[in-house]
């Protein structure tokens, strides 16, 4: 049978190309804009920029493609097992007889699922110690630059400026960046460790605190700060951050990565400088207070000096007091010694009167007695005077009350302890001659006589020993020794070590000289 003969048919006919075509307009035609929710699976992103994928579910598969000049406003990454929701347009591919689902923009499935996925990297990087609150960082008081991590087009960067310039201006520099969408998580990480990185004292100025804020959002818009490189470039900046992301009730995972939260980008501004007009009024409260606590101070310490002047002696009349003692003894002194001597003599007149025979013994002594008696009588008028130009040469030398009344005291003790030393001893010679002349002699006036002569020669003993430095000491005053056993009468004598001896009525003591308070100086307790 040839053509001529062939049946006739009303079937149309289509070409290969001209189906694919029929084909593709009617599926973007009733599928001109769709959101088709699936899990993703097979996602390869190719050198070209192109991303393709699959999205599946329990009863069914389609292929998927994201172009390149898309990716940028996709609004997440793709990732296998995600669940994700695709929004875009159904199209053929006709070279393999295919349909596939053209994306232009990516959500994920559910608040549901994102809380998931930021719950379990927030457990991982717990798990690290990223969160631990020991490597929190103090946020300082007053910084010289602020740093600024934000949108340059948004609201955020203008309020944080507003707050810094009412509360205490302070140089701010700003790195802007996208805040969501493809490539934001990169971009803020980017930022981040570009702050950290500059030198200080470079030519751009480190801050000392770093902000990284946004407006608020939804979960999603939110999802550029829960990325896993954002919290890492946040734990390892060494500038103290804070953390200003979306409002109050927003939390991304930043907000545990960075040294402080605030709840607004208003308030990271308020965390980050303080009010300069309360910092001037703590500053003024602080000066009064320490005013005060010094005028306060002053005067305690000058009360409490005041009532040590009063416990001091007064120096004018202690050397008064001494100068008159002094003048009393040496009167009395240079008027009992004559009249010692003058009874001892006339006692033995009488004594040579009553015994016609006196032996050679007796002139001896008589002689030896006279001879004694004016050396005395010469040498104590000189030594009362020599003591007292020496008192007076230490009065006008040493200003200070407790030294020279120290000084003038042992001085006076020394001098009556060798004139009283010295009296006692001639006093005991002439009572034991007297004494041998009294057993030499035999009638009883001339015993008599020796009575009444040694009568009168122990009360005058009495009275010396009143003035001796025993009597002194036994008063509750102290002779200071040296190691060789001289008397110290001054305090620039004693060397900070130094090894003394302290004579008391009852005994000695040794002790060890700490230091020495010298003429001029005060040693009062303050």
């Amino acid at each position: 049978m040839d053509d001529l003969t062939a049946p006739a048919s009303n079937i149309p006919e289509y070409t290969v190309s001209e189906i694919s075509g029929a084909v593709k307009r009617t599926l973007e035609g009733a599928f001109g804009r769709v959101r088709v929710r699936g899990e993703i699976t097979e996602y390869k992103r190719y050198p070209s920029g192109h991303m393709y994928f699959s999205l599946k579910d329990e009863g069914g598969k389609i292929s998927g493609v994201v172009w390149k000049g898309t990716v940028s406003r996709l609004g997440l990454v793709p990732e296998n097992g995600v669940e994700v929701i695709a929004t875009g347009r159904v199209s053929s591919y006709g070279e393999r007889s295919s349909y596939q689902l053209i994306v232009e923009r990516m959500d994920y499935a559910g608040a549901g699922a994102l809380l998931a996925r930021i719950e379990a990297l927030r457990a991982r990087l717990v798990a690290e110690g990223l969160f631990d609150s020991g490597r929190k960082r103090r946020i300082p008081l007053l910084p010289a630059v602020v740093g600024v991590v934000t949108s340059a087009q948004g609201a955020v960067l203008q309020d944080i400026k507003t707050t810094i310039l009412r509360r205490f201006p302070r140089p701010i520099l700003v790195w802007p960046v996208p805040v969501q969408g493809e490539g934001a998580a990169v971009r803020i990480a980017a930022a981040i460790a570009g702050f950290d990185r500059i030198v200080p004292g470079g030519a751009v100025p480190r801050p000392d605190v770093l902000i990284v804020a946004r407006g608020g959002g939804s979960l999603e818009d939110l999802m550029a700060f829960n990325d896993e490189a954002v919290v890492r470039a946040a734990c390892a900046c060494r500038i103290p951050l804070i953390s200003a992301v979306g409002h109050e009730t927003d939390h991304t995972l930043i907000d545990l990565a960075a040294d402080r939260r605030a709840p607004t980008p208003t308030a990271a501004a308020e965390l980050a400088v303080p009010v300069r007009a309360e910092l001037l009024a703590n500053v003024a409260q602080e000066a009064a207070r320490l005013s005060a606590g010094l005028h306060r101070m002053t005067q305690e310490r000058r009360l409490r000096l005041s009532g040590a002047e009063r416990g001091l002696p007064d120096l004018p009349n202690l050397l008064g007091a001494a100068r008159q003692r002094l003048d009393d003894r040496a009167q009395r002194l240079a008027i009992a010694l004559p009249n010692l001597l003058a009874s001892r003599r006339a006692a033995l007149v009488q004594a040579e009167r009553g015994i016609p025979d006196l032996p050679g013994t007796m002139r001896a002594a008589h002689q030896a007695i006279e001879a004694r008696s004016l050396r005395l009588v010469l040498a104590l008028p000189n030594l009362v005077r020599a003591r007292r130009a020496a008192l007076v040469q230490v009065e006008l030398r040493v200003p200070n009350p407790q030294g020279v009344a120290a000084m003038r005291r042992a001085a006076v003790e020394l001098a009556a302890s060798r004139l009283g030393s010295g009296l006692r001893q001639a006093a005991a010679r002439h009572r034991g001659r007297a004494n041998t002349v009294l057993g030499r002699l035999s009638p009883a006036p001339l015993q008599g006589g020796l009575r009444e002569s040694r009568a009168r020669l122990a009360g005058t003993s009495a009275r010396l020993d009143s003035v001796s430095i025993d009597a002194v000491l036994a008063r509750g005053y102290a002779l200071v020794l040296d190691a060789r056993g001289q008397a110290i009468t001054t305090a620039a004598r004693v060397a900070p070590g130094a090894r003394l001896r302290l004579r008391f009525g009852d005994g000695e003591a040794a002790v060890t000289a700490d230091s020495a308070t010298r003429s001029g100086q005060r040693a009062l307790p303050i």
